[in-house]
Parts: structure tokens; C-alpha cells; sequence
């Protein structure tokens, strides 16, 4: 596929697939990347252009694929890097382009990142993550909710501060004012192309940059959008910072440096 003048996703037609409830090549009752490959000609049928998959990585699955514990392997639930190599062959043989999808928001706490994060507060990934001391009586470092209901902070006893996460508790938000956080996610990203994927789908990539006072967001109206009345806030402070432009051009970059116009779809 030769990177041509307008690229392949401007005019493209792009399936999304959960594996999990795609196709279980194996009948244990979980859909699986076998399960993809199986069903490729069926896809073809059907005139896509592009597969784009739901998270494959290793997970917890506290939120089914999106609280990740290993960026750079395949869940053994969905089956082997083995297998996803040969979607990607058995894709492109057939003239489809494979996206996966991309978190960088979070890690699940099961992440040997923040596992480390909780020995100590001079251990050394501790500041991949964001903490923060509690305000006098106890109370939490702001009025920061998640979206998945109640407070976007989780307390951890054994190092007295607040850990941030804006869905479950299981997922903890990245710090990626951290330039070690942007180098490691420059890595996975390179890992995933470098196999030969077509892009990424970014999950929620306007939230990654967060206030660096901690500012509290202000209360919703009944004027504001569905979703902040339903927070009970804007999250003027939480979300859609200034600096998340300078990650995402950093990635656009990143991908350009590869041929076949890779897509960079964010959420």
C-alpha cells in the first residue's frame, strides 16, 4: 500500500469490532482475534476499507480491555501476538487496514507502573501518575468527579495521598506533564506501528492533560451540555486542556514519519 496524495482515510469506510462479541473461534464464550481472522472475507463482503479493533493489550478488565496492564502484549483472553501477526497478514492480503485502539489516559492500578507508584512517594514511577495531599479534615484535593460517578480520587493509606481517576477506581489517570509518560507512550505507539497497524483510535484523548494547580471545576447550569449537567460540573479544568495540542501534534509527527498515511481518529 503506497502512501498516496489523499489519504486512504478521507474516503474510507471503517468497521469497528469488539472482539469479545465478534466471533469465539475456540468456544470458550469469548470472542477472539482467531475468531477476526475467520471472518475477513465476510468483512470484505460487506465493502469496508478499514477493521478498527477494540483494545487487544493485556488488561484487568475492570473496564473490559480499557484499564491496561501491558501496552506491548495481547490479552490471552482475545489470544497471542502470534495471532494478531497473522490478522494483520491475512488483512492486508485482502486489501483491508487494521486500527487498534490507543489508551493513554490510564493505566489499570494492576499496571506494574502504578504498583511500583505505591511503594513509596519517592519510588520511581511514582510521578507517572497523578497525586495529590488531602485538604485539611480530610477532605479531597478538589471537587474533581469522575465520570463513572463519585470522586475522581482514590485514597491510598500506606503514602497518605490522593491518586486521580476519572473513570473506575481501577484506572489510574497518567501524569503526562511527566516527559518520561510521552516518551513511553512514543514507544508503544512506534511497537504498534512498527508491526505494520494502519493507526490508532485515541480513547479520550482530551482528557490527558489535567490543571496543574488542581484548580476545582465549576458547577453545571441547566444551560450547560447533557454531560456536564449529569457530572454536576464543567470540567473546565479536568478536560480539553491547551497542552493536550502539543502531545497530539508530537503524535502526528510521530505517525507522518511512517508511509501509508496512518490515521490518528481521536475519540
Amino acid at each position: 500500500m503506497k502512501k498516496t496524495e489523499t489519504p486512504w482515510w478521507k474516503t474510507g469506510i471503517i468497521y469497528q469490532i469488539y472482539i469479545r462479541s465478534f466471533y469465539d473461534s475456540n468456544g470458550d464464550g469469548i470472542g477472539d482475534l482467531r475468531g477476526v481472522i475467520e471472518k475477513l472475507d465476510y468483512l470484505v463482503d460487506l465493502g469496508v476499507d478499514a477493521i478498527w479493533l477494540s483494545p487487544v493489550t493485556v488488561s484487568a478488565n475492570a473496564d473490559w480491555g480499557y484499564d491496561v496492564v501491558d501496552h506491548k502484549n495481547i490479552d490471552p483472553q482475545l489470544g497471542t501476538m502470534e495471532d494478531f501477526d497473522e490478522l494483520l497478514i491475512q488483512a492486508k492480503k485482502r486489501g483491508l487496514r487494521v486500527v487498534i485502539d490507543f489508551v493513554p489516559n490510564h493505566t489499570s492500578i494492576k499496571h506494574p507502573w502504578f504498583l511500583n507508584a505505591l511503594s513509596g512517594r519517592d519510588a520511581q514511577y511514582r510521578n507517572y501518575y497523578i497525586w495529590a495531599d488531602g485538604k485539611l479534615g480530610g477532605r479531597r484535593p478538589n471537587n474533581w468527579r469522575s465520570w463513572f460517578g463519585g470522586s475522581a480520587w482514590g485514597y491510598h493509606r500506606s503514602t497518605g495521598q490522593y491518586f486521580l481517576h476519572h473513570f473506575l477506581p481501577q484506572q489510574a489517570d497518567l501524569n503526562w506533564r511527566n516527559p518520561k509518560v510521552k516518551e513511553e507512550f512514543d514507544g508503544v505507539m512506534r511497537f504498534w506501528l512498527d508491526k505494520g497497524v494502519d493507526g490508532f483510535r485515541i480513547d479520550v484523548f482530551n482528557m490527558i492533560v489535567k490543571d496543574k494547580r488542581l484548580r476545582n471545576n465549576p458547577k453545571s447550569s441547566p444551560a450547560d451540555g447533557i454531560e456536564q449537567v449529569i457530572l454536576g460540573q464543567r470540567p473546565i479544568y479536568s478536560t480539553s486542556r491547551p497542552e493536550v495540542h502539543s502531545i497530539l501534534k508530537r503524535w502526528r509527527q510521530l505517525a507522518d514519519s511512517y508511509p501509508d498515511n496512518k490515521l490518528l481518529l481521536g475519540e
